[in-house]
């Protein structure tokens, strides 16, 4: 049926790429002679990044001669030496349209299972020395596919490959590759590919996420199972008038402001959990930018919001200082995926500080809807002067007939109250959850410091609560995700280096930058990464969605056009630039 045309292993390398380090193992190289297959690599081989790579369901990477020759014409090249595609078996035969998830085959002494398609990812693209390999790859069809080790042996060049089982359902790499990153993600075919059990995990979970998202009524665009999840699509684009009809003082350091619309129509309503983005003060190159969670009840009349004053803070100083009842603000529609689950399982509010926001929306929530789910309210904060919302949150909770509520002070004055003001002098852990005997199968969701959430996301982990139980929400900007770039000092976002663009306004959100578009950048990613905002990215040619963000105002256009669409609201950051002035949630 086949046979093996080279035998190619290369170890991880540090290469320079656009002015930074990259560790990878692209390179492959062909070796003579037989070579040990061990269930997670051939003998002399490596990958740089284990989260994309390797591993037991992607231990050999298979591409075929046949497709060589369709690059070569495609792209007019008559360079390329086997192992060029990094991959560590070349093959005459085996197609990715014949070749099925679950096929078995024997080659030497050792027994495979096909497990996936390849993996896209821009390093290929380095290989390559073209920079859209990833998308094309996907877009003619020729991914190439992975193997499991069923049997470790020896494999060398011009072995046999001899087909000994057929996977169940018959579904081709081909169309594997196309059911998650093409558009049309027909339910049928979402669910045959879940019935292979050789199908690896991770395009598993894509597949389910595509499977959900089927079931959504009124579902829009989107690929949820390539692009992080962003909620349902925001009831407009761009920011809106609002009038502030209310501003409290809550604590010496919050003020909520009560937001309606200026045109005096119904407010959109949004989910608890939610934000939405706020824009202070004219003109656009001055203006401040910021993303606020909405604290109030989410299907009231108007938006609240409720804002920290920090220290030199220049937004909170505009709110505290010059804004007032009657002023306008602009406002975009809510957004967000931070949003209560409906169920009945019990519910764990978990806030530090001001993270205690959205939470709070929540709270609201379910008290409208006189919930009986079981109710744990969890708060830390310095003490009693700086605890926003301490009686608001008390008579939310008494209408609620299954709840619990413990609040931390991390450092109680002495006029605080032990038993009546709080709880428990400390911070909140999970040794603390443990002791409180709060379930490991609710919901969990959390908004604080980035400490506070990492420290109790691996603590839940830790405790065996599943990942999908666990849901956080993070003020200001996110980490990055730059896979195989290394590691450098975080440097807090900034102007580009040079002189100013003289383009569209570009903002970000959550980096408080307003940059103005310059044609030295080819993408919005290389624009936010000229201004070290911290960005997520994997293939850099619009096909794996890694790079998904909120629009929250203004239009874009793509070069290369994305293999599937975000979802409504968002932008592929990776291959877009901006039409006019556009807001991006970064």
């Amino acid at each position: 049926m086949g046979r093996v045309l080279s035998v190619n292993v290369g170890l991880p390398r540090d290469i320079s790429w656009k002015g930074r380090t990259v560790h990878t193992g692209i390179w492959k190289a062909p070796v003579s002679g037989p070579c040990k297959v061990r269930r997670l690599n051939i003998d002399g081989d490596g990958q740089g990044d284990l989260a994309g790579h390797g591993g037991e369901h992607r231990a050999v990477l298979v591409y075929q001669h046949e497709s060589y020759q369709y690059w070569q014409k495609q792209l007019g090249r008559s360079d390329l030496a086997y192992g060029q595609f990094g991959e560590n078996l070349t093959v005459d035969g085996l197609p990715d349209a014949d070749v099925c998830i679950g096929d078995r085959y024997r080659i030497g002494s050792a027994l495979f299972e096909v497990t996936q398609p390849r993996v896209t990812c821009y390093r290929v693209g380095i290989r390559m020395n073209e920079s859209d390999m990833a998308a094309l790859l996907v877009k003619h069809g020729r991914p190439g596919f992975y193997l499991r080790v069923l049997e470790e042996g020896d494999v060398k060049a011009g072995d046999e490959i001899a087909l000994i089982a057929s996977g169940p359902e018959r579904m081709s790499v081909s169309e594997i590759d196309a059911l998650l990153y093409l558009p049309g993600h027909s339910r049928e075919q979402l669910q045959r590919a879940l019935r292979i059990p050789a199908l690896s995990s991770g395009w598993r979970r894509s597949f389910e996420a595509l499977l959900a998202q089927e079931d959504e009524p009124g579902a829009g665009p989107g690929n949820a199972g390539l692009g992080p999840a962003s909620g349902p699509a925001p009831a407009w684009s761009g920011f809106h008038s609002f009038r502030v009809v209310r501003k409290v003082r809550e604590t010496d350091n919050v003020t909520s402001l009560w937001l309606a619309p200026a045109d005096g129509q119904p407010v959109a309503p949004a989910l608890p959990g939610q934000f939405i983005v706020v824009r202070l003060g004219m003109p656009s190159e001055a203006a401040l930018l910021r993303s606020y969670s909405l604290s109030g009840q989410p299907n009231a009349a108007v938006y609240r919001i409720s804002i920290k004053h920090e220290p030199h803070g220049a937004a909170g100083t505009f709110i505290d200082k010059h804004l007032d009842a009657g002023d306008i603000v602009q406002a975009s529609a809510a957004r967000g995926n931070f949003t209560l689950r409906p169920g009945d399982v019990p519910v764990v509010l978990l806030s530090a500080g001001i993270g205690v926001t959205p939470v709070l929306a929540m709270l609201h929530a379910l008290s409208a809807e006189a919930s009986t789910r079981e109710i744990w309210w969890l708060h830390v904060t310095r003490n009693g002067r700086e605890h926003a919302f301490a009686a608001e949150s008390r008579e939310l909770l008494a209408t609620l007939p299954h709840h619990h509520s413990t609040i931390f002070y991390s450092a109680p004055e002495l006029g605080d109250r032990l038993t009546s003001d709080f709880d428990f002098a400390g911070r909140l852990n999970t040794q603390a959850l443990t002791e409180l005997g709060v379930p490991g199968y609710a919901d969990f969701y959390l908004c604080g410091p980035s400490t506070f959430m990492s420290d109790l996301t691996a603590g839940l982990a830790a405790l065996g609560v599943t990942p999908d139980r666990i849901h956080t929400e993070l003020f200001g900007t996110g980490p990055s995700i730059s896979p195989g770039i290394a590691a450098s000092p975080r440097k807090a976002p900034h102007l580009p280096a040079g002189p100013a663009g003289g383009g569209p306004m570009v903002s970000f959100a959550r980096s408080g930058l307003n940059v103005h578009w310059s044609s030295s950048y080819t993408t919005l990613l290389e624009l936010a990464e000229a201004c070290d905002a911290p960005v997520r990215w994997s293939c850099r040619a619009g096909v794996c969605h890694t790079c998904e963000t909120g629009l929250v105002a203004g239009t874009v256009s793509y070069q290369p056009a994305p293999v599937d669409a975000p979802m409504a609201g968002n932008v592929l950051i990776c291959c877009a630039h901006p039409e006019g002035d556009i807001v991006i949630d970064l």
